[in-house]
């Protein structure tokens, strides 16, 4: 049997994982004084609760040798091959601990840097999963996942600059200049890093170049796991976003699934946050 092991930042929760018959490692997240188990005490919602409150941004930790170490013997004692799909190894060193901790495990752990964050390495661990109920090996399902990863696409438009200054990526003046002009940053995960690759002003056009750069891809692979995500309490700017975007999913799809955004690329996004992650139809970087 193959069994498949994801962390947190994939921003699949504990209760989600055990549903799905995957197993999830959390990723520590630190809010002043107090630790909690992103996924397991923490709750997507708990966190952008916290966050909204607090003065200063969170901390997270990356997993570390022991803790993949212990949660390898639990998955491989009955003599089951693991897949592990991390976080991208340039965001975290989160998958040098996994890759390290597999070492140990005779080739019966494999470890997948997934080059991608939140909703973006959540459709790789869905194709894992379509991989395992199609009776393919572990061999089989790593090279496969790391064919395919190449192809995925997240894309994404924040609400807000307030929390990319927070946490130093950007200058209070260029923060401010965006909040006045309601610049609507459009990023993208390319070769495993976040960039920015577009700007637009309001909401409505922050949508329409993000339905323009989905095109440019050649489209949303139907055949292959898609998703939506969106960061905060609420889900308006998802559905404000569904509407305008409509002419991609209509006829092709009578589900567009959505998933709130958790703390490893919240606490830097805020709420507010629009993304969406497929497989394109052809390999193409932003």
């Amino acid at each position: 049997m193959v069994r498949i092991l994801i962390d947190s930042a994939s921003d699949i929760e504990e209760k989600e994982a055990k549903e799905m018959g995957i197993s999830m490692i959390p990723v520590e997240v630190r809010f002043g004084d107090e630790v909690f188990l992103d996924g397991v005490n923490l709750s997507h919602k708990m966190f952008f609760e916290k966050l909204i409150e607090s003065a200063e941004l969170p901390k997270t930790s990356q997993i570390n040798e022991y803790r993949f170490t212990q949660e390898y013997q639990k998955l491989t004692e009955k003599g089951d091959d693991l897949i592990v799909i991390t976080l991208s190894s340039k965001l975290s060193g989160t998958y040098n601990c996994a890759k390290n901790a597999a070492k140990a495990f005779d080739g019966k752990v494999f470890v997948v840097d997934s080059l991608n964050a939140c909703i973006g390495e959540r459709i790789l661990c869905y194709l894992a999963k379509r991989l395992v109920e199609q009776g393919k090996s572990a061999a089989e399902i790593f090279e496969e996942l790391n064919k395919q990863k190449k192809n995925i696409q997240l894309i994404g438009v924040l609400d807000t600059l307030k929390y990319l200054k927070k946490g130093g990526r950007i200058s209070s003046v260029v923060a401010f200049t965006g909040e006045v002009f309601s610049i609507k940053p459009v990023v993208s995960v390319v070769g495993g890093e976040v960039k920015l690759v577009g700007k637009a002003i309001g909401s409505k056009k922050g949508n329409n170049l993000l339905m323009q750069l989905v095109e440019k891809c050649g489209g949303i692979d139907f055949d292959m796991p898609y998703t939506l995500g969106y960061s905060g309490l609420s889900d308006e700017y998802l559905k404000k976003y569904l509407k305008d975007s409509e002419v991609l999913w209509k006829g092709k799809t009578d589900h567009v699934p959505a998933f709130m955004i958790g703390s490893t690329i919240g606490t830097h996004v805020g709420p507010g946050a629009i993304a969406v992650a497929f497989f394109s139809k052809k390999k193409i970087e932003i």
